[in-house]
């Protein structure tokens, strides 16, 4: 975990080897100077020397001043450091999740991703500020300290090494109880960034269903499980305040006691025992600051861990050091294709799939749900790999594909459609960065988006809420698939993508395809028949396999799931893909 975090340092490692340096020097400064100020007074003061006194006091003057500089430039140079470590570890995560196939998206929660790129990486650069800072101070501090203080009286030093020892083992109890409730916490962050996402993602369903109350207990129960954790190991953590001034007092009133009779017998001065106390309270602050960087690490260990799984998670799809960077044309092959999301699933979602398509082919694909049309589909592109079998695109391998090179020549409409805050053109334009606005208005005629995008007043200059949100479902449809021509693809799949528009624009977007882009291999997943029927064949799906495969004409003769719903659709049965007549 250390080294997969500590690679992200980078261009700041030189601020953090200079900030624990910083914050030495203004450690050597603090401790110099209540020596100074005990030779004040017994060789100034008492001994009524002015001239030594100045000399003195400007000396301290000095090193105050170098404590200064020093520990500033310790505070730039470590808020410097951590927040820079903490853009880099946002960065390399963010940056390593758009490498994830939908399979390694599968391991991570929406809302554990964002609790990772915010919350933990909060408590790593907090817990690297305060170890480059504090954690270096407090230890330099105390050993500064105990140093100094065995120099002036080793007696009354041998009070202050009880008392650390005694904080110490007291520090460890309380820190190992309240590390399992810190361990714990942030699992209860995601389920609370979960129930937040999904409450502003589909508020208006919420209303819809007058669900405002439920949703209020639930973000309620999820943010009290956090509170509750935090309790429990602050409980814990408490307690060393108490300890602390206790001890703080007890070795103050010792050393004040045992020092006045050594000042008595004159085997202690005055300034001596200034310095002593002086020394005391550096040593007692210093471990209590060292009992707050121990909570902070024990938070940032947990948050590490869950960074580092990020980080360290390899893509289950990657690129073959030779892959291929041409897609010859858009025929697909099938060849005896066996597909699991889960290796260990007992039974496969797809089952021996063989089916060819040619180049250019307009191919419909019906079925029940969960008949894995979706799935079939998705093999294509490689958002997923094969368990078994080949899928050929262009007659190679889609394994042996550059990814971009497929994905470029794949366009792919998924079933949930997602838009991007931003003005219309600026969503098409992820289809082609380059697209001109004319190439953009020529998609959106094929996509039949140019009609409603008009009657808006700021037409292509329209902004897009997030996700799409001031748009209707049919709308965001018709985007989707414009957005999706601009790529200029050798193949087009369009999955469940015109459900949401009616029967007549969905003939004109079909009709466009076929006039527009007839070297385009067309992939169409439908609910209505009256939507693929004029596609040139048509792949009927069941339970993961193929039930039927041909033209609209010869699945009426030949499959009885096909003609059983075509007559369900057109009024003839009682029918559909779900329930079989």
């Amino acid at each position: 975990m250390i080294k997969t975090l500590g690679k992200e340092l980078k261009e700041y490692k030189l601020v953090s080897v200079l900030t624990p340096l910083c914050m030495i020097g203004e450690v050597a400064a603090e401790m110099i100077i209540p020596k100074l100020m005990g030779k004040i007074v017994d060789n100034g003061i008492y001994g009524e020397n002015m001239a030594y006194i100045f000399r003195v006091g400007v000396m301290m003057l000095l090193i105050a001043l170098f404590g200064l500089a020093a520990g500033l430039g310790g505070a730039y140079y470590g808020s410097k450091a951590s927040t820079g470590l903490a853009k880099n570890l946002r960065k390399a995560m963010f940056d390593n999740i758009q490498t994830f196939s939908f399979s390694n998206i599968d391991k991570f929660s929406t809302s554990g991703l964002v609790t990772r790129l915010t919350t933990d990486v909060t408590n790593i650069q907090n817990a690297y500020m305060m170890l480059l800072r504090m954690a270096m101070r407090a230890p330099a501090t105390v050993i500064g300290a105990m140093i100094m203080s065995f120099m002036i009286n080793p007696k009354l030093a041998t009070i202050y090494l009880v008392a650390v020892g005694v904080l110490a083992a007291f520090m460890v109890i309380i820190m190992s109880k309240a590390t399992v409730y810190f361990k714990e916490v942030f699992e209860k962050y995601d389920e609370l960034n979960e129930s937040v996402q999904e409450n502003v993602s589909a508020i208006r369903v919420v209303k819809a269903y007058v669900r405002e109350d439920y949703e209020n207990d639930k973000f309620k129960k999820a943010a009290g499980n956090i509170y509750n954790m935090f309790v429990r190991a602050e409980m814990n953590v408490i307690k060393m305040g108490p300890m602390m001034t206790a001890t703080v007092y007890v070795c103050i009133l010792l050393i004040s006691w045992v020092g006045a009779h050594m000042i008595v017998a004159g085997s202690l001065t005055t300034g001596e025992l200034m310095g002593l106390l002086a020394y005391c309270m550096n040593i007692l602050m210093s471990m209590m600051f060292l009992a707050i960087i121990f909570v902070m690490l024990t938070m940032a260990q947990a948050s590490g861990k869950r960074i580092a799984e990020v980080l360290e998670e390899t893509p289950d799809i990657t690129n073959k050091p030779d892959a291929v960077t041409a897609v010859p044309d858009g025929s697909i092959s099938f060849e005896h294709v066996n597909f699991a999301y889960n290796t260990t699933s007992e039974e496969p979602v797809l089952k021996d799939i063989n089916i060819d398509i040619k180049s250019g082919e307009t191919i419909g694909i019906i079925g029940g749900t969960g008949s894995a049309k979706s799935s079939l589909v998705n093999l294509i592109s490689r958002l997923y790999d094969v368990t078994e079998g080949a899928v050929k695109v262009g007659g190679i391998d889609v394994r042996d594909y550059d990814m971009e090179t497929l994905r470029d020549q794949v366009s792919v409409v998924l079933q949930k459609n997602v838009l991007f805050s931003g003005t219309i053109i600026e969503n098409l334009r992820w289809g082609d960065k380059n697209a001109t606005k004319e190439d953009c208005i020529r998609a959106c005629k094929m996509a039949c988006a140019d009609e409603f995008i008009e009657r808006m007043p700021d037409g292509y200059d329209t902004y897009i809420e997030q996700g799409g949100a001031n748009v209707s479902g049919g709308q965001r449809q018709r985007l989707c698939i414009a957005r999706a021509l601009l790529k200029k693809p050798k193949i087009l799949i369009l999955d469940d993508s015109t459900s949401a528009v009616d029967t007549a624009t969905d003939a004109k977007i079909r009709k466009a395809f076929a006039e527009e882009i007839p070297g385009t291999t067309k992939l169409i997943i439908a609910q209505r028949i009256a939507s693929v029927q004029e596609c040139d064949r048509i792949i009927v799906m069941d339970d993961g396999q193929i039930s039927g495969f041909g033209t609209h004409k010869e699945l009426l003769e030949n499959n009885t799931i096909y003609r059983e719903v075509y007559e369900s659709q057109t009024g003839g049965a009682n029918a559909d893909f779900d329930k079989q007549a």
